[in-house]
């Protein structure tokens, strides 16, 4: 009788533990995480200029979110302050430069680390006008806007070179500038502006070189306003930026995978129609 009483006690206690212990173990699901997959966002914030990066980057959100990653868009209409803010570390990429800028601002800000994480799309500048209908109308001593950052300055003068409306040195690029055209036959006058006032200029200008960006936002349509555009085989492709080393943190690399994804391909394709071509 007392063996059978000791035996009870034993049984009682053993199930008293056992569920004790129950309540402060989670459940596993095998693979070491909890059972429920419960997993804590990750907040990726991104700068963007508004059209056409925010844009993209909105169809990119809900891809991200199924990966637990949180994007925040933060947009800024100057091409300087996204790379100086993820330089600070206040945004963790941005997107909204063609290498030749990013390269440019780099060799200018030693104190900058910044680094191509993957080009998404190209956005051909063109040269618009609200005074001509055709290039050739171009008046002796019309007044032309270009953009007065260093790439897309040189950028805007190596189409209009393009379109036989001045001559540059032999070998110059990117880094062109006015002091570079050796031939201006219609004594062309260059106003150099921001490129994001570069299309508020139109209505006193006889023609203006702008960004496919800041050009939709006016709003113009570079296929069917610009007088002259460039073209597919333009080697400016728009990319998205992070610092020296954070090109291989997998939120980064989910980012771009994402920009990469048919999702994105289609949008472009659909919404700009042309203006605004793929890049992957």
């Amino acid at each position: 009788m007392k063996k059978i009483f000791t035996l009870l006690m034993t049984l009682v206690l053993a199930v008293a533990i056992t569920g004790c212990g129950g309540g402060k173990q989670p459940a596993s699901s095998g693979s070491g995480k909890p059972a429920d997959g419960a997993q804590k966002n990750v907040t990726l914030k991104v700068g963007a200029t508004p059209v056409p990066h925010a844009e993209i980057l909105e169809i990119v959100k809900p891809l991200l979110a199924k990966e637990g990653i949180d994007l925040q868009i933060v947009e800024f209409s100057d091409y300087v302050q996204p790379n100086l803010a993820v330089n600070d570390k206040e945004l963790d990429a941005n997107f909204f430069q063609h290498i030749p800028y990013l390269d440019n601002f780099v060799a200018e800000h030693k104190d900058v680390k910044l680094k191509n994480a993957g080009g998404v799309h190209i956005e051909p500048m063109g040269i618009y006008s609200k005074k001509i209908k055709k290039l050739d109308e171009l008046k002796d001593g019309a007044v032309v806007a270009i953009p007065n950052d260093p790439t897309n300055g040189g950028r805007s003068l190596m189409l209009l070179a393009k379109a036989n409306i001045i001559k540059l040195k032999d070998g110059v690029t990117i880094t062109a500038t006015v002091q570079d055209i050796v031939d201006n036959p219609k004594n062309i006058k260059f106003q150099e502006v921001e490129a994001a006032q570069v299309p508020r200029t139109l209505d006193d200008v006889d023609a203006a070189v702008i960004n496919t960006n800041f050009a939709m936002q006016v709003p113009l349509i570079p296929t069917k306003d610009a007088l002259f555009m460039e073209d597919s085989t333009s080697p400016y492709v728009n990319i998205v930026a992070v610092r020296d080393g954070d090109e291989n943190r997998p939120e980064i690399q989910k980012l771009i995978k994402a920009l990469h994804s048919k999702e994105v391909k289609d949008f472009i394709e659909s919404k700009y129609k042309g203006s605004i071509v793929p890049a992957f």
